[in-house]
């Protein structure tokens, strides 16, 4: 069984930005080049990028962060003073960008952070060079997107939920090491990609004070943008890649995305599941390489 003492090799030390008087943590690394921001997805973090990173910037500056609410950021209970919303998280995104970066990006997106890019680029279309989706979230339990009859049940299992003590119990059942090795071991093709060490970095911000309640927040938040409603408003080129195995956001579907004329790329991954930059770095490091390098456009930063 994993322990809590399992090492996380980050390519580079943590740093932290105050944003709205909480505590964001982000990672860096490369002197040159243009600059990249890598976005997580749903219970991950900055490590997530972990294998990307280092090769990424060898030709960029590169910037990893954890978006409010995961990783080392603050978690604040919901409803007080954030809202764990993809408008709030594309807010996060562009102030980072112009606090930190000084200057328009290559966004990069995992899963949800897909759709925290799209909403970013949808606020300040100018600050944003091009964006790359890996597995975009679908928002599949979306009340859009229900059939009849699970929007007559989907509601009451999102009250139960929301509700303290057994929303949290439900939690504690999930922040389990063999319940994520086993979540992971469905959603990763690659399955010698699941390690102990990446069992670690979802687990351990998971133990961190607020961690279950920004958690139950998200998974009983069934409205706001779908990937579909976005999309139409991207004025810049988007990268699309898609693992063919990735059995939460099916292939099929994802493939549909590439009809919206934003999309300027659709890759299949053979072989891949939901998060190609953990399970394929060798293919994913190269495929974004040259999509920046192809899309390397001047484009200032707007205030």
């Amino acid at each position: 069984m994993i322990t809590h003492d399992v090492a996380i090799e980050s390519p580079c030390p943590t740093q932290f930005w105050q944003w709205r008087g909480f505590s964001i943590g982000y990672q860096t690394a490369g002197t040159q080049g243009d600059a990249v921001l890598l976005i997580h997805g749903l219970g991950a973090s900055s490590d997530h990028w972990r294998k990307n990173i280092a090769a990424l910037a060898q030709h960029h500056r590169v910037y990893a962060i954890d978006l409010i609410g995961f990783g080392q950021s603050a978690k604040p209970k919901p409803g007080e003073a954030i809202n764990y919303r993809f408008e709030t998280w594309g807010e996060q995104i562009n102030d980072f960008c112009r606090e930190v970066i000084g200057e328009s990006v290559f966004l990069v997106g995992n899963s949800i952070g897909c759709l925290v890019a799209l909403q970013a680029a949808v606020f300040q279309p100018k600050q944003v060079k091009a964006i790359a989706l890996l597995d975009c979230a679908l928002r599949l339990q979306h009340q859009r997107k229900l059939s009849w009859y699970r929007k007559l049940t989907f509601p009451w299992i999102q009250k139960i939920l929301a509700y303290p003590p057994i929303g949290r119990f439900f939690f504690s059942k999930l922040a389990q090491p063999k319940v994520i090795r086993q979540a992971l071991l469905k959603a990763y093709g690659r399955k010698e990609a699941v390690t102990d060490e990446l069992v670690e970095i979802l687990l351990k911000p998971a133990r961190d004070p607020g961690a279950a309640d920004v958690f139950l927040s998200f998974i009983t938040y069934s409205q706001g943008p779908l990937p579909e409603d976005l999309l139409p408003q991207i004025q810049c080129p988007v990268l699309l890649a898609w693992g063919k195995v990735d059995p939460w956001e099916p292939f099929a579907l994802g493939q549909k995305l590439a009809e919206f004329a934003a999309v300027d790329r659709f890759m299949p991954l053979e072989g891949i599941g939901h998060c190609p930059q953990d399970e394929a770095p060798e293919v994913i490091n190269p495929l974004l390489l040259e999509w920046f390098s192809e899309k390397a456009i001047a484009s200032p930063v707007q205030d």
